[in-house]
């Protein structure tokens, strides 16, 4: 039976999530205990923020370590929005910062590569195209839609890594990446409806 625990590190919806987990009836609580982290059988890593405070935090409080160490244990970790953006090696955002390295990659800003007239950040429900349906457990189809809220972007070494992705002026945004047992999702699932709380209802019983 699963038991989420929610870092609480000061940067995310922590309450969002941990009402989307009770809508569920599933298990959870928020720490940022090393002890109590490692006990849980999932590990969800929320954010909204700036990567490099968030990271800052992180690191200050060991917090790193505590969710590479999770990680190792091949239980499964979701980073939702920033969270997501944490898992990966760096990100440019505001200069150049590392990242927690759990997925090859790199935080980028979308708006270099969008069309004028396209509004930053990215705000609203976005539907998404499936990349990779060997690597998709959250069984997402194009009729899920998510809600987004975002300036960067987070992109995968590796393709087999990009889950799905949504189009947003002509540009393809990843939405969902994987690396083994850890997960990220640029949409807010908390704040996604019926389609959300399916995706971590599927999370949850990984």
């Amino acid at each position: 039976m699963a038991e989420v625990a929610i870092l609480d590190y000061g940067v995310g919806n922590l309450l969002s999530v941990e009402r989307a987990l009770n809508c569920l009836g599933i298990t959870s609580y928020r720490t940022n205990k090393e002890e109590e982290v490692l006990r849980a059988s999932h590990l969800i890593l929320p954010g909204v923020g700036a990567f490099g405070a968030a990271i800052s935090v992180l690191n200050e409080n060991n917090l790193d370590q505590v969710v590479k160490r999770f990680a190792r244990t091949g239980k499964p970790v979701l980073g939702i929005c920033l969270g997501m953006q944490l898992l990966f090696n760096e990100s440019h955002e505001f200069g150049v910062h590392s990242g927690l390295g759990l997925i090859p990659g790199t935080v980028k800003p979308i708006s270099g590569a969008m069309r004028e007239k396209e509004k930053i950040p990215s705000i609203g429900w976005k539907n998404l195209t499936v990349n990779n349906g060997s690597q998709n457990p959250f069984l997402i189809t194009t009729r899920s839609y998510y809600y987004f809220v975002h300036s960067f972007m987070g992109i995968p070494e590796k393709t087999a890594d990009l889950i799905a992705t949504y189009q947003y002026g002509g540009v393809s945004i990843p939405a969902i990446v994987r690396k083994d047992n850890v997960f990220g999702v640029q949409f807010h699932p908390e704040k996604s409806a019926l389609d959300g709380l399916e995706l971590i209802r599927k999370f949850s019983s990984l």
